[in-house]
């Protein structure tokens, strides 16, 4: 989840304290849980000033909850010292994610990327990705805001023939009758 798109991008959010010593779980917000643990620094951002580094003592990984990131910062050594720390978001620098194999893409390079179908007619732009649930896989559903109104397109590489996430344009060959079920 990027929340500021030029420079950080969010890989978890503190929810509560975890023990006596400071520790505070986190909801893991990133496909990769794993790199949590190597964490060295961080910036701890509350939504609305500038992130703050943060030194990060440990961060282990926890099967309560559906999951949690225990992480252990520098200087926060009590459970007062982790209630202040309480709904900030853990982020790392944009450029230090993780690379992704081909055809495969970040959200947040996504949302945002206008929408034209292959004879350069634009239709929209990004304004969400939808996921199907666990139990049942599928293909992640683009939501666009179009001047009619919502519009979902399957992001499949049959309808979604072009994605330069960079170029921030993603090209689309519609099966007839998509625009329909929409309506």
């Amino acid at each position: 989840m990027a929340t500021q798109q030029s420079a950080y991008v969010t890989v978890a959010r503190l929810v509560r304290p975890r023990g006596v010593r400071g520790e505070v779980a986190a909801e893991i917000l990133t496909d990769f849980p794993e790199r949590l643990k190597k964490l060295t620094s961080v910036f701890l951002w509350d939504g609305a000033s500038e992130p703050r580094p943060a030194a990060v003592r440990s961060c282990w990984l926890s099967l309560s909850r559906g999951g949690q990131a225990i992480f252990h910062f520098e200087g926060c050594d009590s459970i007062p010292d982790a209630e202040k720390l309480v709904g900030l978001e853990v982020q790392i620098p944009f450029a230090d994610r993780m690379r992704l194999p081909p055809a495969t893409y970040y959200v947040t390079d996504l949302i945002g990327c206008e929408v034209f179908e292959t004879n350069g007619a634009a239709i929209g732009t990004v304004s969400d990705v939808q996921f199907t649930g666990e139990e049942i896989s599928g293909t992640p559903i683009l939501e666009l805001d179009t001047p009619s109104g919502e519009l979902l397109i399957p992001l499949a590489q049959d309808i979604c023939v072009r994605v330069d996430a960079a170029a921030r344009r993603i090209e689309v060959s519609l099966p007839e009758g998509l625009r329909d079920l929409n309506l």
